[in-house]
């Protein structure tokens, strides 16, 4: 089995991979890392955004017969397309401009190890291609380079946040590639399915950020341990990683009771134990549900809520689009009443449409009309958004 094993690196110069969690979410995951991290099976690992997908790639590459070799990360969403064919097959001296030396691709780098190909669901098709030929035969070709080929031996980890069988049948991700990367495939659970964890790594980064600004080591109270674990962590381990370096260098050397969490860690959020009158846990609602309920209940913005960590790639297109659909519920299919329950001017309403309409969270409104009046046809008034139709 796998050291204990939650989600962070820490050490010196290399950094060193480290797991903690003993709830049975995060256990079944490391046994299953643990069969394949001395293969050479390709894994797919998934999960939302800040669950610690990476960590689980290097500690499944340290595992592994290829640990003395490199392990090289790519986020192919951060990379523009013209320069991700570059990055990952290198090219020649002229083969474009600024080319002015040949350049060894990351695959070629890291012949012998272990790529992790981050984000993998935002390549465009014609990169999918590209690395589609390259898991075939193992052959690189840079850029500008007519007929040499380089090869190279190279396992490849792919992770990505996005429902990949999904984008499948969307015809955005090709489905032979999503066969070959799918080998092992390793869902990272989320921080609110991994209610034993909290205190483990609250505390764990308490510590490890006390030792790296030299300041006293804060102590968890019960009362902060119920909030901590009553919260549904939309940002799972980064987002808890920032609250606690946040209260580790204000507090620094003081016992963290409930008064010294931000407030919105205790103001949302009941105390776990005795929560529905038996003593037990209440079942954790879905994400869609707690952003829902920021906005209508507690007042906040979509932008603050929903279109900043979708833009940080926090938060997944479906989870988004779930949002939408409760508004759509609550509105009787009306877009442009959402602007009031979510909590944003109605001078943003084209602003809204298009960030749907951009990012695929558009939902067809329909549905919901003819719901909300039986028999009846959608009107196709002011209020009324056009699937597919052009926002300006």
């Amino acid at each position: 089995m796998l050291p204990r094993v939650g989600v962070l690196r820490e050490g010196g110069p290399v950094e060193t991979p480290v797991l903690l969690g003993r709830s049975r979410a995060m256990l079944e995951v490391l046994e299953e890392a643990h069969y394949a991290a001395p293969t050479e099976s390709k894994v797919l690992i998934t999960g939302e955004s800040g669950v610690g997908k990476e960590v689980l790639a290097h500690v499944i590459h340290q595992r592994s017969p290829r640990a003395r070799r490199p392990m090289i990360t790519i986020n192919c969403a951060g990379v523009p397309e013209t320069l991700l064919e570059s990055e990952l097959f290198g090219h020649t001296r002229g083969s474009f401009t600024d080319a002015h030396r040949d350049k060894r691709g990351l695959l070629e780098l890291a012949d012998g190890g272990t790529v992790l190909l981050d984000e993998v669901g935002e390549m465009s098709m014609r990169m999918q291609s590209m690395l589609l030929r390259f898991l075939e035969n193992g052959e690189i070709q840079r850029i500008g380079s007519e007929g040499h080929r380089i090869s190279a031996d190279v396992r490849v980890i792919a992770a990505t946040n996005r429902d990949l069988f999904e984008r499948t049948r969307e015809k955005e991700f090709r489905e032979d590639l999503y066969y070959r990367l799918n080998v092992v495939h390793l869902v990272m659970p989320p921080l609110r399915a991994r209610q034993d964890d909290i205190r483990l790594l609250f505390e764990h980064f308490l510590r490890v950020l006390g030792e790296q600004y030299k300041l006293p080591i804060c102590q968890l109270a019960d009362d902060a341990v119920e909030h901590l674990e009553a919260y549904h962590w939309p940002g799972n381990i980064r987002e808890l990683k920032n609250i606690a370096e946040r209260v580790a260098v204000r507090y620094a050397g003081q016992q963290l009771t409930a008064r010294e969490l931000p407030r919105n860690i205790t103001t949302r959020n009941a105390p776990a134990h005795g929560a529905n009158g038996n003593g037990s846990a209440p079942a954790v609602p879905p994400l869609a549900d707690v952003l829902y309920d920021r906005m209508t209940r507690n007042g906040e913005s979509f932008w603050t809520v929903v279109f900043a960590p979708f833009m940080s790639r926090d938060l997944t297109r479906e989870t988004v689009r779930a949002v939408v659909r409760r508004g759509l519920e609550c509105t009787k299919g009306n877009y442009r009443l959402m602007a009031p329950l979510f909590n944003f001017p109605a001078t943003d309403y084209k602003r809204f449409l298009n960030f749907l309409q951009k990012h695929d969270c558009h939902v067809p409104f329909q549905h919901f009309r003819l719901i909300a009046r039986p028999g009846a046809r959608p009107e196709r008034g002011e209020g009324a958004a056009t699937p597919g139709a052009k926002v300006g």
